[in-house]
């Protein structure tokens, strides 16, 4: 049986927390678009239709239908190696580990599709598709996935560092947002290169 993944990932551009990468995996042929119905590029969907399909799909792996997995990349090495770098780690410790926890040595029988200029490790078959979030079933729900798992993860960060209100925002860089980094400066979970403010914030 050959299998197909599905990568996309979370969190690009926020100025907290980590980067998110999911990887969606199920049996060639299974049709995602009608058993996930709505799904969709998590960017276009409301929180509630995501928290549904993100259900749907633990349901679906609970079953044996599917496995998929998300990594993250937090802020220091975001910091250290570029957000891209943090991407590319991510993304292989994702495919690698789900490709492994499923059936040892079956790079063979794996095709993965991925979003945008995303990359595989080399050695796996792949294929990048331009808005594949929006138009590959499979690469919507890696895209949820991410989405759904690093959102839940910042509500959880939230607790630790009650200051920010990350548990709304998300680590995006709203006017609030700034506002409270401008009070407080920054967390042990922020992205100094990503935080420009008036030179203040060290």
């Amino acid at each position: 049986m050959r299998f197909l993944l599905g990568v996309d990932e979370a969190g690009r551009g926020p100025l907290a927390g980590p980067v998110a990468v999911g990887v969606v995996m199920m049996p060639e042929g299974f049709d995602v678009a009608r058993e996930f119905p709505g799904v969709n590029d998590s960017k276009k969907l409301s929180e509630k239709k995501r928290e549904e399909i993100f259900e749907m799909l633990t349901a679906r792996v609970a079953r044996g239908d599917a496995r998929f997995a998300v990594e993250f990349s937090d802020a220091v090495l975001i910091d250290e190696k570029g957000i891209s770098a943090a991407v590319s780690d991510a993304l292989a410790r994702g495919v690698r580990n789900l490709v492994g926890f499923t059936k040892p040595h079956m790079k063979d029988e794996v095709h993965i599709l991925l979003d945008g200029a995303l990359r595989a490790p080399p050695e796996f078959s792949q294929e990048t598709i331009i808005h594949g979030d929006a138009l590959v079933p499979i690469i919507s729900l890696a895209s949820i996935a991410a989405k759904v798992s690093r959102d839940h993860l910042m509500v959880a960060l939230a607790a630790e560092y009650p200051a920010y209100g990350f548990e709304i925002h998300k680590g995006y860089g709203t006017k609030r947002h700034y506002e409270m980094l401008r009070e407080h400066g920054l967390s042990a979970i922020h992205r100094r290169t990503f935080v420009h403010l008036d030179g203040r914030l060290k």
